[in-house]
């Protein structure tokens, strides 16, 4: 069998973690043999958002420290996924504000890439509404990142304006410019088919991994390594998740993708995302990658 190359390398995402300290959350990065980590606002892992917009230096220089890679970074500009959207243009202004100083504090902590959720339907819009505020928001932003020299990506989600592949492209052309942070999780559980998604991989800066089935955003891997030998261990079937991942991984590699891959199982009170053993399925889905790159 054929070892595929792949410049791809693993992330994990800190919101994983949900009870672990920062620390801890890198020290686990670091043990399962990853060695990189996604940070955001969430959890007992969070970084403190007022505290890095009053002075991201110093919330960079305590990043820095962390034993591991940080290769992106999610950025919420609300409480929630409809406070302050990017859809709203009422809160255009304040979120260009707190841009500035979440793109200083990604250059100084030298994370390569940021994410943003895109925006929702508002009150009184229509898609085609939302869509026009969250493109001219988004092309603000990226002048921001440019000049920060760090990537600016959106993640198309439930519930947001790009619940379709077409919607995702649409709102792309309308930037020239901007990558996305590409999670097929989030339209297989929509029922869009794999190759539906996979005309997306040539724009990701950032990739996130789970399984997930249609109505069902996370589901079991599917496969675990189950021992073997050399570089073959055995897999072993029986999970829920529909996603074929070795062809994932192969057309992101065929598109010249060579960022990060976050392994993103979590347990939180969002789409019903409450009863998976997240770090059995983290580890699963590490050796899955390992074993089509021929790391196993």
């Amino acid at each position: 069998m054929n070892n595929p190359q792949s410049d791809m390398k693993l992330s994990l995402t800190s919101w994983s973690l949900r009870a672990c300290t920062l620390d801890e959350a890198a020290a686990i990065s670091n043990a399962i043999g990853v060695g990189a980590l996604d940070l955001g606002y969430f959890f007992a892992p969070a970084l403190d958002r007022a505290a890095l917009l009053a002075d991201p230096a110093a919330v960079a220089a305590r990043v820095r420290e962390l034993p591991v890679a940080v290769p992106n970074f999610y950025h919420l500009f609300g409480d929630s996924l409809l406070d302050r959207n990017l859809a709203n243009p009422a809160a255009l202004q304040q979120n260009l504000q707190d841009f500035r100083q979440v793109a200083k504090f990604c250059e100084l902590a030298k994370i390569p890439t940021i994410f943003v959720v895109p925006g929702v339907v508002n009150p009184g819009q229509s898609r085609r509404d939302a869509l026009g505020y969250s493109a001219k928001a988004l092309a603000e932003l990226q002048k921001i990142a440019d000049d920060a020299g760090v990537v600016l990506t959106f993640e198309p989600h439930v519930h947001s304006i790009t619940e379709s592949p077409g919607t995702v492209l649409e709102l792309l052309e309308r930037v020239p410019g901007l990558k996305l942070t590409l999670d097929y999780a989030h339209f297989i559980c929509m029922g869009w088919r794999q190759e539906e998604i996979d005309p997306l991989a040539a724009h990701a800066a950032h990739v996130h991994l789970r399984q997930a089935r249609p109505g069902a955003l996370q589901t079991k891997s599917g496969e675990v390594a189950t021992g073997g030998s050399g570089n073959s261990p055995g897999l072993k079937q029986g999970g829920e998740g529909v996603i074929n991942m070795e062809a994932h991984f192969g057309t992101l590699r065929d598109a010249g993708y060579a960022g990060a891959l976050a392994l993103e199982f979590v347990h939180m009170d969002y789409m019903d995302i409450l009863y998976d053993d997240v770090l059995t399925e983290t580890i699963s889905m590490r050796d899955r990658f390992r074993v089509w790159a021929g790391q196993a």
